[in-house]
């Protein structure tokens, strides 16, 4: 480029900067319409926010938020109502207290004996009790959200039993393999079986894809996996979001298909939305045929590998959990893998002989709102130096595996805080290392210089930060293990009250089906190391990182958060889209939405297994003892000011560590080190940059976890 095309090239961007802003502008003046429209809209004494929200392509949340007037009453009540319904306290001098009301009263948890090597502080003065967000009036819309509390009285005690004649079993019928093949729609390389063709794309559209699988391949074909070329996401630059190109590559016209309705048992139908893993199910118009296009980045990350190589990681999978189940059938996903083995696992006899019983949905419903899931946390300046000496990734191998031999069963109690105030020192500890989720009130120690420890709400939805300012109080519900880890931690332990309790019996339903599965993982990574051929040593890696997505996956499937439904409607029937769906995209010819369906008659929804082995993962990153070692190793075991990041199941320090690791489940894998210095990141994708950047520099013979 020389000067002249310079100068015209700078030209033409200030023309379309001046473009962005007229459209900028012209947008802001469309919802200000938009806006204006609902308001007055609100005025109508019959109106309703459900009726609203589609027409004007907003949630319902939204319309509220505008007319606050139009919120339901349950909604209102809800959100504006107390948790507990208090009396105004009279201060001493026979005035009224202040408006909020006043923080439950909790029972202090028993001190415990601290993990070595740092000798614990001096236990800080009880800090004044803070207003508890659980119980506060609706927060500003920056402010933490407010956490769910359990009902007092008897409106509390319903909640603790199980759904009726709802409970896990073993399945009485043979899981039926689909007939699946592998494409690259980069490429146009098709693989069915041991048979490999390259087919002509008129384009990357599901129509053309169809076209093209069954003019080289018979009826029959049910599963089309996506190795490489991302189809869904070849007008993302037509879209603001790539949902949105997702939906309308998932539902453009496809000649002689229609949008699958499900087939005898099979509850899936329609498509799965996902920005990046989405699944298309489609039926002939005559209805003989059905098949779903899905992404294999559900299993793995491919790396460029090709068709061929992918079928023989999933071939490998296949025969290798067979050695443990002998009707195992790879379904398509992940986690609908792990469901259907770990229900071939559930005992015929003994105790649990009946099956798994589901718990209430209002006790589903509160895990759902107050367990989280993998820590993620980015430590910013002034807590890390600005330029950092290095940066260097600890990964947890494997990590959930280690956290799957004991988990809740039974009927759960509920442990008030009166209840565990009445018990002994030694009462209170055994239930504190049970399977149990608490509310808790939690106070940082004045003389704490490291990261938090308990996850609380932040602003947003199903946000979580983990406060570490010293004082801090605050409100929130955590699992035993991290409740454990703030009594006992390295370093000073923490105030601890507890306000509320589940508390359930100690068990292993889950012990059979991940040992299987650590078994599996482990012939599979022993294939992939000493294997000669290049091809099926890749393939044994990709299938062991397979067994990995079955095992992580499985347990979050266990979670079942309510269930949304994805559905188009074109626009001259725009009426007939349900009142409470929120519009997710649309064209000039239909409209695309979605609308939760609440929590489904699952017969395998146990969040409560879900909860307790996220809750000990995150722990497990402060700290955990390596026995054999003698070693501890974990965030708290580094010094202050060297953590910069949290990602899931991995550190990020500017220290290297000694760490142990032995190819066991829940060891510190090194998988990166970036030499400084280098800025700290601030934000997510500058992290992922560096990490990245890292995993290449690091020298190959670290391998991967």
């Amino acid at each position: 480029m020389d000067a002249q095309r310079y100068t015209a090239a700078l030209a033409e961007l200030r023309t379309v900067r001046d473009e962005i802003k007229k459209a900028q502008a012209a947008l802001a003046k469309l919802e200000a319409e938009r806006d204006r429209q609902i308001t007055q809209l609100a005025g109508y004494g019959k109106a309703k926010a459900e009726r609203i929200a589609p027409a004007a392509g907003l949630s319902v949340a939204d319309i509220v938020t505008l007319a606050p007037a139009l919120a339901p009453d349950r909604l209102t009540t809800a959100e504006t109502g107390p948790a507990h319904s208090e009396p105004d306290v009279p201060a001493a001098d026979g005035t009224k207290s202040s408006p909020h009301p006043p923080a439950p009263a909790g029972a202090r948890a028993p001190a415990m004996a601290a993990a070595p090597p740092a000798p614990p502080a001096a236990v800080p003065p009880p800090a004044a009790p803070a207003e508890d967000p659980a119980r506060a009036k609706p927060a500003a819309p920056d402010a933490p959200r407010a956490l769910p509390s359990i009902p007092d009285g008897a409106a509390g005690g319903g909640w603790f039993t199980h759904t009726p004649n709802l409970l896990s079993t073993p399945p009485n019928f043979t899981q039926q393999a689909r007939s699946t093949v592998f494409l690259d729609t980069d490429t146009g390389v098709l693989v069915h079986r041991s048979q490999t063709y390259r087919l002509d794309l008129a384009d990357t559209s599901v129509a053309a894809i169809l076209t093209a699988v069954f003019h080289n391949l018979p009826e029959g074909t049910e599963r089309i996996y996506i190795t490489a070329g991302d189809p869904w996401h070849r007008d993302a630059d037509r879209y603001p979001y790539l949902r949105d190109a997702v939906a309308a590559w998932l539902n453009a016209p496809t000649p002689g298909w229609r949008t699958d309705t499900g087939r005898g048992k099979d509850r899936m139908a329609g498509h799965f939305v996902h920005a990046r893993h989405p699944v298309g199910r489609y039926q002939r118009d005559n209805g003989d045929s059905h098949v779903e296009i899905r992404s294999v980045g559900e299993w793995f990350d491919t790396g460029g590998d090709d068709p061929a190589t992918v079928r023989d990681a999933f071939v490998l999978l296949w025969q290798a959990l067979r050695r443990h189940w002998t009707d195992a059938v790879i379904m398509g996903s992940p986690s609908q893998t792990g469901r259907d083995l770990w229900t071939r696992t559930i005992p015929t006899r003994g105790q649990h002989a009946e099956g798994f019983p589901v718990l209430s949905e209002e006790l589903r419903g509160l895990l759902h709102a107050t367990a989280g899931q993998g820590r993620n946390e980015l430590v910013l300046p002034p807590r890390v130096p600005e330029q950092l000496p290095q940066l260097i990734e600890y990964d947890r191998t494997f990590a959930y595996a280690k956290h799957t031999w004991k988990s809740p069963v039974g009927t759960p109690r509920r442990i008030t805080a009166a209840t565990f105030a009445s018990w002994s020192e030694k009462e209170q500890t055994r239930a504190l290392y049970g399977c149990g989720h608490w509310q808790v009130r939690a106070t940082v120690p004045d003389t704490w210089n490291h990261v938090g420890i308990l996850p609380a709400p932040a602003p947003g939805d199903r946000a979580w930060h983990y406060p570490a300012a010293p004082g801090t109080t605050f409100t929130t519900w955590a699992g035993g293990p991290e409740i454990h880890t703030a009594l006992t931690n390295p370093l000073t332990p923490w105030k601890i009250e507890i306000l509320d309790g589940i508390l359930w019996e100690d068990g292993k339903p889950l012990d059979d089906w991940a040992k299987k599965l650590k078994e599996t993982w482990t012939n599979l990574s022993a294939q992939a190391h000493f294997q000669g051929d290049a091809q099926q040593a890749r393939a044994a890696h990709l299938a062991s990182r397979a067994v990995r997505a079955i095992l992580l996956y499985g347990i979050g499937s266990f979670a079942q958060r309510p269930r949304m439904v994805t559905g188009t409607t074109p626009r001259t029937l725009e009426r007939d889209i349900p009142p409470d769906a929120e519009i997710i995209g649309f064209d000039d010819e239909q409209i695309t939405w979605q609308k939760p369906t609440g929590f489904s008659r699952d017969p395998n929804a146990h969040p409560e297994w879900a909860a307790a082995i996220w809750s000990g993962a995150r722990a497990a990153l402060l700290t955990q003892r390596h026995r054999d070692d003698n070693v501890h190793a974990g965030a708290l075991h580094t010094e202050p000011g060297s953590v910069v990041a949290f990602r899931t199941d991995a550190l990020y320090l500017t220290q290297p560590q000694a760490w142990p690791h032995h190819h066991q489940p829940g060891d510190y894998l090194l998988k990166g080190h970036l030499t400084g210095p280098v800025a700290a990141p601030t934000t997510e994708a500058e992290l992922l940059t560096l990490r990245d950047a890292g995993r290449t520099a690091l020298t190959p013979s670290a391998g991967e976890a």
